[in-house]
């Protein structure tokens, strides 16, 4: 009885935590686990990550990012060729295999362009920006906290949604209840019809200050279809 009594009295002190624990808080708190001393703001590192897929070739792609000069260089290898895209402040410069001169056949068939330059841009910055990013202008945090089962493990979940100028997507992000890390983030383009993908965090490796997930597993949300992991192998500080 004793200790029936002690699980009901935890299991409630949970609940009402999470009840009172507003979007925006739970976001604090998530934040102040992976950037105690509010490093991401003036990041200047670089990144090494190996990407792997089922039946393609291994991609390895090297990192610059220094947010307070607005510079970001993104190298990428695969194959025979490594493409550079480099974003400084608002000008663009494209090399493949250190040569700015670029056929118009090898922009096709390789993405070499400055949208896709800033698409990379975008999409290394905001996910090893999280959950930092979700402070973001344009960025709209649910008010309510929820408490959902993914994979076995319960988590509190905050849901995202952007302004239309700055996405279209429903984001989910999933925090352990007791440390405030996260550990899965899910989006939709579509939720009604399951549509988009989840990604499994595992491990940390830290990068400046921030503790950020070095593995990241990618998945289809209608079938569980494994997509892909990126493994952050290498991080330092840039001097």
């Amino acid at each position: 009885m004793r200790y029936l009594l002690f699980g009901f009295i935890v299991l409630n002190s949970w609940l009402g935590t999470t009840q009172d624990l507003t979007g925006p808080q739970l976001l604090e708190k998530a934040i102040s686990y992976h950037d105690p001393n509010s490093n991401w703001k003036n990041f200047n590192g670089n990144m090494d990550i190996i990407m792997t897929t089922p039946n393609s070739e291994t991609r390895r792609t090297h990192l610059e990012l220094n947010l307070p000069e607005s510079y970001f260089k993104s190298s990428v290898r695969k194959g025979t060729h490594t493409v550079d895209y480099i974003i400084d402040k608002d000008q663009c410069e494209l090399l493949l295999n250190n040569s700015p001169d670029i056929s118009d056949d090898s922009r096709d068939s390789l993405q070499i362009t400055c949208e896709r330059a800033n698409m990379m841009k975008d999409y290394y910055t905001y996910l090893y920006g999280l959950p930092m990013k979700l402070k973001d202008t344009g960025t709209m945090i649910d008010q309510k906290v929820a408490k959902r089962t993914f994979k076995g493990k319960e988590y509190l979940v905050l849901s995202v949604k952007y302004d239309e100028a700055v996405g279209k997507d429903t984001w989910y992000f999933y925090f352990d209840p007791n440390t405030y890390k996260m550990e899965v983030y899910q989006f939709y383009h579509d939720e009604s019809k399951n549509d988009g993908e989840y990604i499994l965090l595992s491990e940390e490796i830290m990068v400046n200050g921030i503790k950020m997930p070095k593995l990241r597993a990618w998945y289809y949300n209608k079938d569980d279809k494994y997509l892909g992991t990126d493994d952050l192998v290498q991080a330092n500080p840039l001097e």
